[in-house]
């Protein structure tokens, strides 16, 4: 239990620069995936999620070949991937073949690339697995900079997009353009996964992309409180796996997942109380 959990000299890590980077970079990662989170799910995105993961990690994989910064290609490959799953697969029935056959060929590449690669071995499973070490001050200013342009972009399109989500044929109905948010939104959504695979790996990317808002709509149907339950939710795992993962040195994304498996279980636990109050 002490090499899964202990705080032994986390005072002194606490100081170090790369610590610090690895903290901001967990809260920006927790602001956007956390007002993300919910449209992923109203919109059945989880599989895409897990697709555009698999293109940032190749990008990420083609980076580190190419001696250049892994969150630039993890950003080029999740674009690309978001990209051809909005412009491809609009309809509902072609979404879930067009994500296999892209998610198919991006992890072959990238395992072919990371085969190639003869740099440290800690570099290629930190794309899997996520590591705190790999977020510098390069990174932080990428991480910044893709979150201020999501955030924006999301704030501009919210209402339509919520309006496509909750009810496309009635959006369409209404004059929304949904053809057009479509791909949009899938690429806030790369963008989202790019910035989430340098920290906590290609594998678990949908723990800060789904998770928070999967546990935040059984607790409530408000999309702002949603949002903001999502929010806090990512920032937990985030932060507190971030924490968590100091002192015995291990991947944080083991963490990460956990703390936002019980958040979920949290709420589920807390709607199906609310459940059985209302029948009551």
């Amino acid at each position: 239990m002490n090499r899964l959990i202990s705080f032994d000299g986390v005072g002194e890590l606490l100081g170090l620069p790369f610590v610090q980077n690895a903290f901001l970079a967990a809260a920006l990662l927790g602001l956007v995936a956390g007002a993300l989170a919910p449209l992923i799910v109203a919109r059945g995105m989880g599989f895409a999620v897990h697709g555009t993961a698999e293109l940032a990690f190749t990008g990420g994989a083609a980076a580190l070949l190419a001696g250049i910064s892994v969150s630039v290609g993890a950003v080029v490959g999740a674009v690309i991937a978001g990209l051809v799953f909005g412009l491809l697969g609009l309809r509902q029935r072609e979404r879930d073949s067009v994500i296999g056959v892209v998610l198919a060929f991006g992890l072959g590449l990238g395992v072919l690339l990371l085969a190639l690669y003869d740099g440290r071995a800690s570099n290629k499973f930190g794309l899997l697995t996520g590591s705190i070490v790999s977020v510098d001050g390069g990174n932080i200013g990428i991480l910044a900079g893709v979150t201020v342009v999501v955030l924006a972009v999301l704030a501009v399109v919210y209402r339509p997009l919520l309006f496509a989500s909750a009810d496309p044929d009635v959006a369409v109905a209404r004059g929304v353009p949904v053809r057009a948010l479509s791909p949009l939104f899938a690429v806030l959504v790369a963008l989202t996964t790019a910035l989430a695979v340098p920290i906590v790996g290609a594998i678990l990317v949908l723990s800060v992309t789904i998770i928070p808002g999967a546990a935040a709509a059984r607790v409530t149907a408000s999309p702002l409180k949603a949002t903001v339950l999502a929010i806090a939710i990512a920032e937990l795992a985030l932060l507190g796996g971030t924490l968590l993962s100091l002192a015995p040195g291990l991947p944080i994304s083991g963490y990460v997942a956990t703390l936002a498996f019980l958040a979920y279980l949290t709420c589920r636990l807390i709607g199906r109380i609310r459940g059985r109050v209302r029948t009551a």
